[in-house]
C-alpha cells in the first residue's frame, strides 16, 4: 500500500496515474481534478488494494455519480441473485454497488460482489459487526466491543472496499437533540440506530466518535474514503431539517476537516425525506458546513405516500438536490419501504436516478451533458428510429415500447401517437413547400 494518500500527492501538486485514470473517465481536466481533490470538493475514489477495480471521481464539476444499494437480508440470503443484481446495476450505468448484507455467508457475499465488476465498492461495516456479534458470538448488538467494531472495519478496507460508511455524527449531544425536539420517526438509519442503542445500554459515547483519530490512522494506509454517515437523516418529511440533523452536519463539518488535515479524502451522507422546498438550502446547508466535501445523498424522497413509485419519488428530489449541488445521488427502487429488491427494481432504480442526475448535470453546466439530448431531438426531427434506441437512456426499454407498435406505426414511419399527422411530417411538408416557392 502507498505512503501517501491521493490528497496529500495532490497538495504536493502530483497527478497521479488514478488521478489521470479517474480524469479520463469523468472528461475533466487531470490538473484540475488534482486541484479539487487538494482541496477537498472532489474526491478519488479507490482503495489501494481494490485490485480489479477503476477510480471513480466523484464532486465538483463532475457529472452526477450514481449509486446502487444491493446485499441480503436474513429473509433472501442468495449469493447468486446479489451478483446478478450487481450485473444488472452497473448494466444500467450505476456508477458504484454499496453491499448493504446483513444475512447469510456476508465475507463471500462482499468478496464475490467486488470480484463481479470493476465499479467502486461501498459498504457499512458496522452491519457486519452487529451481525457478528449475534450470529456468531453470541451477544446482543449493544454488547459490541470498540476493538469488535474496528475489526469489522479493517476487514471491509482488507477485502477492497473503496468508500465506507462510518456513523461518526451520531453523539450522545445529538440524540439529546433529538429526544428535546421530537420526531415521528426518529432513527431510521440502521447504522444510527445500533449506534444509539449501543451509547444508551453502555451510557457511553460513541467509538467512531470518540476514537476518531483511530479510525483515520486504519483507514489511511488503504486510501479509501471516508462516507460520513448520517445517521440522523430524516425518515420523513415532517422530521427534515430539525435540530438533531443539522446538529450532526455540524459534527461531521469539524470530522471532514480532522480526516482532511490527515490526508483522508471524504464524502457526506445527506437525507434522506425532505419536502420541495427544503432540498436545496439541505445542499447549501451541507456544503457550507462541511467546506465543500461532496454530497451523496439517498434521494432525497419529495413525499411519503409513494411506495412502489419511491424510484419517481427519489427522481424529482434527486433532480433538485443535483442541480443545487449534491454529487452523488443513492438511487431507491420502486421496492423502497416494502421488500428486498429484485434485480429488475434494481435496474428501474438505477434509470430513475441516472436520469435525474443528468437532468442536474444540464442545469450544472457540466461539459458535453446537453449532447446527447441535441443528438435526440434531432433524430426525433428525422423520425430515425434507430439513432433514437441508441441515444436513449434505455435502448432496450424504447424498441420494446415502438415495437408493439411498430406494424402499424411503420405505414407512415411515426409513432401512433400521431400517426400520419405527425407535426414533424406536417413541417417537412411546409418545409418543401417553402423551398419550393422560393
Amino acid at each position: 500500500m502507498m505512503n501517501k494518500t491521493q490528497m496529500e500527492l495532490a497538495r504536493e501538486g502530483i497527478v497521479t496515474d488514478k488521478m489521470k485514470q479517474a480524469a479520463i473517465e469523468a472528461n475533466i481536466c487531470p490538473e484540475l481534478l488534482r486541484e479539487r481533490i487538494a482541496e477537498g470538493t472532489a474526491i478519488v475514489c479507490h482503495n489501494n488494494l481494490h485490485i480489479n477495480g477503476k477510480p471513480l471521481a466523484v464532486g465538483k464539476g463532475i457529472k452526477t455519480r450514481v449509486n446502487a444499494n444491493i446485499g441480503t437480508s436474513n429473509d433472501d440470503k442468495s449469493i447468486d441473485a446479489e451478483l446478478e443484481k450487481a450485473r444488472v446495476a452497473v448494466a444500467a450505468g450505476a456508477d458504484a454497488l454499496m453491499d448493504l448484507s446483513t444475512g447469510g455467508p456476508i465475507d463471500e457475499i462482499r468478496k464475490a460482489i467486488i470480484a463481479e465488476t470493476d465499479a467502486c465498492i461501498g459498504s457499512v461495516p458496522l452491519y457486519q459487526a452487529a451481525c457478528d456479534t449475534v450470529t456468531k458470538k453470541g451477544k446482543a448488538i449493544v454488547d459490541m466491543t470498540f476493538d469488535e467494531i474496528f475489526e469489522g472495519i479493517k476487514k471491509h478496507l482488507d477485502d477492497g472496499v473503496d468508500f465506507i460508511t462510518v456513523h461518526c455524527g451520531v453523539t450522545r449531544a445529538t440524540v439529546d437533540k433529538m429526544d428535546k425536539e421530537g420526531r415521528i420517526m426518529e432513527v431510521v438509519s440502521r447504522g444510527g440506530s445500533f449506534t444509539c442503542a449501543w451509547m444508551q445500554h453502555n451510557n457511553a459515547e460513541n467509538p467512531l466518535y470518540e476514537h476518531y483519530d483511530r479510525l483515520l490512522d486504519l483507514v489511511k494506509p488503504y486510501d479509501a474514503t471516508l462516507s460520513l454517515g448520517d445517521g440522523f437523516r430524516p425518515g420523513c418529511i415532517a422530521d427534515a431539517t430539525d435540530r438533531a440533523q443539522i446538529h450532526e452536519l455540524i459534527v461531521l463539518g469539524e470530522l471532514t476537516q480532522r480526516a482532511w488535515d490527515k490526508g483522508i479524502q471524504v464524502m457526506i451522507e445527506g437525507p434522506g425525506h425532505v419536502p420541495l422546498n427544503q432540498v436545496e438550502a439541505n445542499i447549501t446547508l451541507q456544503k457550507r458546513l462541511c467546506h465543500g466535501a461532496p454530497f451523496y445523498v439517498l434521494g432525497p424522497l419529495v413525499t411519503d405516500i409513494a411506495p412502489g413509485y419511491d424510484h419517481i419519488t427519489c427522481a424529482i428530489g434527486g433532480a433538485i438536490a443535483a442541480s443545487a449541488g449534491a454529487d452523488f445521488l443513492c438511487y431507491v427502487t420502486p421496492s423502497e419501504h416494502l421488500c428486498l429488491p429484485n434485480a429488475e427494481d434494481v435496474h428501474e432504480g438505477v434509470m430513475a436516478t441516472r436520469l435525474a442526475g443528468h437532468a442536474a448535470d444540464i442545469v450544472k453546466g457540466i461539459p458535453g451533458a446537453m449532447d446527447r439530448d441535441i443528438a435526440m431531438s434531432k433524430a426525433r426531427k428525422a423520425l430515425d428510429w434507430e439513432k433514437q434506441y441508441e441515444l436513449a437512456i434505455d435502448p432496450a426499454l424504447a424498441r420494446k415500447r415502438r415495437g408493439s407498435t411498430a406494424d402499424v406505426a411503420d405505414e407512415h414511419g411515426a409513432c401512433t401517437m400521431c400517426g400520419a399527422f405527425c407535426a414533424y411530417k406536417v413541417m417537412d411538408e411546409r418545409k418543401q413547400q417553402v423551398e419550393a416557392t422560393n
